[in-house]
Order: structure tokens, then sequence, then C-alpha cells
């Protein structure tokens, strides 16, 4: 059987040349006799696994050297209580809430603080990002938190708030590696894997060295400490090791493709071909504002519900899986992240004018 158009939202396609690697080492990692899955986190072939990651990762991202990687379990929701738990030092954050992601962690962070909405687009159903001028910052604010790319949504900021010289803590799970990013804009970056990096299992945290406490909230569990973990190197418990592994193998891909500017042109050529069709269709309509549009998610409607169903149902006698649009904002929701190929997309446009001319 060929393989499909996967345009899941997560866990999301991964680079075949990835699989094909992971699966001829699956039985027999460089000649270890054992695979990944089996090797303790402790050995030194597997040392090398995740020491080489994170200097890769660090190349890619060109991540300063007062900004320590962790490579942690329990995905980008356990974060959301991680986050406030680790930085709450004052016990007040400022929330920009766009979309179901950030309101989920800012109702998160509110068990452990005054966490504060100082901006949202809820009245909008989230099809656009907040207004960012004249922010009102609170003044003990520990930090400013946004997920910068809301993949239900399909709204990505069309530039970063000014915190006031708070940390900015960013969620970028669903563009994590999909554009160049100045680190050094950022206090903390963190995403789950499963969207763009990996396999669903690994969450990957960037933090400024200032940021790692010893003086959190006296409640904060040893295990989500980001100094318990620092100081292990992500090893303080056995870490999701094949997770890493596979995230290790997208890095070197990525490398191998020119790095981060050469993936945001091919990610900004794809997003094209789709939202150009969109926008001269009689039928299909994009959901995201205009000018906020990700070039990782993007949702679309009919403004039929009947069509919308019929359009998902026929999707799979044409190579595509996985089309169905969020329930929150109905439709169809095409994610085209970094190993999606532009044939992908084209065979989507390519049945969308298709489908069109039948029903439009």
């Amino acid at each position: 059987m060929s393989r499909v158009y996967n345009f899941s939202a997560g866990p999301a396609v991964l680079p075949e040349v990835v699989l094909r690697q992971a699966a001829a080492e699956m039985l027999d990692y460089q000649g270890t006799g054992m695979s990944v899955m089996e090797m303790s986190h402790r050995s030194k072939p597997f040392a090398s696994i995740i020491e080489t990651a994170e200097a890769d990762l660090r190349e890619l991202m060109a991540i300063p050297d007062n900004y320590k990687v962790l490579f942690l379990q329990g995905g980008a929701t356990q974060q959301f209580a991680a986050i406030p738990m680790n930085l709450m030092q004052n016990k007040v954050a400022d929330y920009i809430v766009s979309g179901s992601w950030s309101k989920k962690a800012f109702k998160e962070a509110k068990l452990y603080g005054d966490a504060r909405c100082i901006a949202s687009s809820e009245d909008g159903n989230f099809s656009y990002v907040p207004n960012l001028d004249n922010l009102e910052i609170s003044p003990d604010a520990d930090y400013v938190y946004i997920c910068q790319n809301e993949t239900i949504y399909g709204t990505r900021y069309p530039k970063l708030p000014d915190t006031q010289g708070k940390p900015l803590v960013s969620d970028v799970s669903s563009m994590f590696l999909s554009e160049p990013m100045n680190v050094a804009d950022y206090g903390l970056i963190y995403g789950g894997v499963q969207k763009n990096i990996g396999p669903a299992g690994v969450v990957i945290v960037i933090v400024r060295d200032d940021l790692v406490m010893e003086d959190v909230l006296p409640f904060t569990p040893s295990i989500m400490r980001y100094s318990t973990q620092v100081a292990a190197k992500s090893l303080s418990n056995t870490p999701p090791a094949y997770g890493i592994y596979i995230c290790g193998l997208v890095f070197k891909w990525l490398k191998e493709m020119g790095g981060l500017s050469a993936m945001q042109q091919r990610n900004q050529e794809k997003a094209a071909i789709l939202y150009d069709y969109l926008d001269s269709s009689r039928l299909f309509k994009a959901t995201a504002r205009k000018e906020d549009r990700s070039l990782m998610n993007v949702p679309f409607v009919t403004g039929d519900a009947e069509l919308d169903a019929l359009f998902v149902a026929e999707a799979k006698n044409h190579n595509i899986e996985s089309i169905k649009g969020h329930r929150s904002v109905g439709g169809m929701r095409a994610s085209i992240y970094n190993a999606m190929p532009k044939e992908g997309v084209e065979a989507l446009v390519a049945y969308m004018a298709e489908f069109e001319k039948i029903h439009g």
C-alpha cells in the first residue's frame, strides 16, 4: 500500500527518510545488537543519541549558551502547570489568549497564582490574534505567555508582543522548527514534538539560565522542577528515549534540507498554494484572518456542514487522510508541517477544485 497524504494536526506526518532509517535500525542500532527501544538511558549509545540531538537542535535554532535544552515527558500540556510552578516568583503572570491551547494554559495557571488575561480573541472564535499594541503588562508579572501558533484555529502571531522587559514564554508546538526564531527574544520556548518533529511523548523546553531556579512554588514535584532536569541533563528519570531518537533523526534531516531558513521558504510556498486557492474559491473559505494565518495549520469551510462531511468522506478516495477540522471550527483543517511534501498540498488543491466543480 502506498503512503497517504496525512494532514493530521498531531501525531502527524514525519519525513519518510527518517521512518525508513528508524525501520532499518529497529532491531540493531548501529551495531549494538539491540533497538533504541531496548537500551538503557544510562548507556553510552543513548548518551550519544541525546547529546547529538541537543547539539543539532542548538545549531538549527542558534540557541545561545545561556539557555538550557530539556527533553521531557508529559507533552506540552504538562508544561501548562510546570511553567507557573517554576516561574511564578510573585505569583503573577499575564496571558494572551488566542485559542484553545493558550486558554487551557491560562486556566491551569490560575490554580497557582494570579494569572491575568491581558488580551483575548475569543469574541471572534479565535479567528485572529489579539491586538498587541498598548498591552497592560502587570508591573509585578513574572512572565508573559503566548501560544505562538494555535493549531485548532490556524492563527500565528505576525509579531511578538512587547513584554516591557518581562520574560516571554511561548508554546510553539505546532510551528516548532518550521522557521528561524531568535531564541534570545524569549525567556522560555517549549513544544510537544508530535506535530512537527517526532512521535508523541516528548516535549522540548528551551529555558534561559536565570529562569532555572531552586526557589519555586513549594509544592512543585521534583520531577517537574527545571532545576532537577537541568542538573540531570534530562535524565532525572527514564526519558522518552525512542521519541528523542526520532527527534534526533529529524534534526539531521532538517540540517540536510538546508536548515530553518530553507524550511521556512518551503513552508511559505506550500501554504501559498493552498491559501491562493482558498482566496479564489467560490465554495471554500479560510477561517483565520488573512494577516494572522498560520503556515502550518489551515482550517477552511464550505459553510454547509453536510458538504463539509461529504468532502471529508470522499477525501480518502484521493489518498488524503485526517482532513477533518476540529469541532471548535468545523469544516476541514490541513496541517502542512515540514514533512508534508508540496505534492501533498497540490493533491489537496486538485481534489478541492474537482469537488467545487461538482458542488460549487
